[in-house]
């Protein structure tokens, strides 16, 4: 846990740098305690790291010496199985022993160069600096997990872990082009990988590295999920993807820091509470609800969490607690939200995982959570259901042009969109390799498993950082563990959806460590409040902000489709989860955010 940024020019002046630097470290403090400094000609890095002591004194950035080279590094998050990397470096004739994940990057660098990343798994966002070689190489983790945002500026290169750092400080402007607000209007929360969603911002994609020099920037896809037949059979594949399973949550309950599991009571929830509960005693889980929370069962929702996570908490033994959030707190704490995301992403169902880890930060640094289970293993009814699937459009967006309907035309150019939105999905689609020994079946299941984890789960990733983080919280995501995801990518449909069950295998991979009525769940997704008195309450708070002059949405909202959308029944418009009520909330989120973060819409 961490929060980096830095400012290289490989000709530049360090003085320079060191302000812009420092203007950027300054809107990260959140992402972790104390700070670290490195400063050499032409390079500032700048570093957040969690759980070190508090100095007056700068302190310096973790660095090495090898044969003759220094190398610095600057990083956010955790590797797994770093045992089994330190033995390959040790093979190699690497005879030091790296102390942290820090400098084991560092010795894998130095030793293996850009090859280092085919030594390493887990979480990560780092920048290593070559002094030797006047060199910077940075990377994100196989599915990004962790952030990493960067632009270059009159030759220089800059990074940091999130859009503040580059906006809020004053070394971007926050402008927003067409396609930008089309990215809004119609995607978000998802974005478009590799965008900063602000104009001169990206992100280094899932499994993507660059390296920065006087030659300029060079950007390179490190890894992708490879694809090869299995051939074992049923028992032996149950088998199989437990050892990986049991793996995956093992290597991230190291630390020292205290830990806990988030369990909803769900499926994914409980397996990683049930194999972390071997490793971290007494373990402590913590579970989420709303005030007044009644609602009739859908498809999306068809139970609560709140019976299945005290009924798992006594079957493992763990010390729970239910934290129950006010619908007061769930719309003061939109604005909060939108801070942490920098842009308006899910409205509620942000603010209430800030809320929720907020109050778990009091006692705890380090959570683990079930996240990715669904993308990996096809939880969602888009994997199974044909018509969600041939809708020529990304399966989770219900009503893909519903909220931009409720805005100028003359702005939005919504036909232009559309186009673009359409034309994305289908590179998306003929982006994804589908090989022949596929049944029908599984290809369709493959496309639906890309374009989830390309999108939807880098969505829900990224909400989960931003809102751990911004509470002092390292969630860990042992589902994104890099041998289980190549592992079950590669199994035939069939196998992972046996008996027309969502999410078979893993059920029948955990069936020993389950109680049986969390065995048979049926899916449900993270809660959402159903509440009439939130819809009310965001509304009253939108309508209040449209009646001022200086409100920015006021200009872009058509006021007539705006009035028939009060007026309509409620329907979900985009995933599991986001309604009428989302939608008020998201565009108070928008026009604060229009306003507060000073944004240009160049249109």
């Amino acid at each position: 846990m961490s929060g980096i940024a830095g400012v290289f020019s490989p000709l530049g002046k360090t003085e320079n740098l060191r302000q812009k630097a420092d203007k950027m470290s300054q809107m990260l403090p959140h992402r972790g305690k104390g700070e670290r400094t490195y400063i050499a000609s032409g390079i500032v890095l700048k570093e957040h790291p969690n759980l070190v002591k508090q100095t007056k004194t700068p302190q310096e950035i973790t660095k090495i010496e090898w044969e003759g080279k220094v190398y610095a590094i600057v990083m956010d998050g955790h590797l797994a199985h770093g045992d089994k990397t330190k033995l390959k470096l040790k093979k190699a004739g690497v005879k030091a022993c790296p102390k942290d994940d820090r400098e084991l990057l560092l010795y894998a660098y130095a030793r293996f160069g850009e090859r280092c990343l085919d030594m390493v798994e887990g979480m990560f966002a780092f920048a290593i600096y070559d002094l030797s070689e006047n060199r910077l190489f940075c990377a994100r983790d196989h599915f990004g997990v962790k952030p990493f945002f960067f632009a270059t500026i009159d030759g220089a290169f800059y990074f940091g872990s999130e859009p503040k750092a580059f906006v809020s400080s004053g070394v971007l402007s926050p402008k927003i082009t067409q396609e930008g607000l089309w990215q809004l209007l119609f995607l978000a929360p998802v974005t478009v990988p590799g965008s900063g969603v602000f104009s001169g911002l990206y992100q280094l994609k899932a499994g993507e590295c660059c390296t920065f020099s006087s030659e300029g920037l060079q950007r390179k896809t490190y890894y992708r999920l490879p694809l090869y037949p299995i051939k074992e059979n049923q028992q032996d594949i149950i088998f199989h993807t437990r050892e990986l399973l049991s793996d995956a949550v093992s290597t991230r309950c190291e630390g020292d820091a205290p830990l806990c599991c988030l369990l909803s009571g769900g499926l994914d929830s409980t397996v990683v509470t049930s194999l972390a509960k071997d490793a971290v005693h007494p373990l402590s889980t913590f579970s989420f609800c709303y005030e007044n929370n009644d609602y009739a069962p859908t498809l999306f929702q068809p139970n609560r969490d709140d019976d299945y996570a005290i009924l798992a908490s006594k079957h493992l033994g763990t010390t729970h607690e239910v934290l129950t959030i006010s619908t007061t707190d769930l719309a003061n704490c939109l604005r909060d939200a939108l801070y942490a995301r920098d842009f308006p992403g899910q409205a509620d169902i942000d603010s209430s995982l800030l809320w929720f880890f907020s109050t778990i930060g009091q006692t705890h640094n380090i959570a683990l959570t079930g996240e990715g289970a669904d993308e990996v293993f096809g939880g969602y009814p888009w994997y199974y259901r044909p018509e969600m699937m041939g809708r020529d459009m990304f399966p989770w967006m219900h009503h893909p042009f519903g909220r931009a309907s409720l805005f100028l035309e003359e702005k939005v150019k919504c036909e232009e969109g559309k186009d673009w939105l359409y034309a994305l999905y289908r590179t998306s689609v003929r982006e994804v390799t589908v090989p022949d020994w596929d049944t029908a079946p599984s290809a369709t299941a493959r496309v639906a498993s890309s374009l989830t984890m390309t999108y939807f789960m880098a969505s829900l990733l990224e909400r989960k950082d931003r809102m751990s983080m911004a509470s002092g919280v390292e969630a860990r995501i042992p589902f994104s563990d890099k041998a289980l995801v190549e592992y079950v990518y590669n199994l035939p449909w069939e196998v992972k959806y046996s008996g027309g069950v969502e999410k078979s295998l893993l059920r029948e991979a955990t069936v020993d460590i389950l109680p049986p009525a969390v065995y048979s769940r049926k899916k449900s997704p993270y809660p959402k409040t159903h509440n009439p008195a939130y819809e009310s309450l965001v509304y009253e708070r939108l309508q209040a902000r449209l009646t001022q002059k200086e409100s920015p949405l006021r200009a872009l909202l058509c006021q007539k489709a705006f009035e028939e959308f009060a007026k309509s029944p409620d329907q979900t418009w985009f995933g599991q989860l986001m309604a009428k009520a989302q939608l008020y909330a998201w565009l108070y989120q928008f026009d604060l955010w229009l306003e507060e973060y000073g944004v240009e819409l160049a249109l």
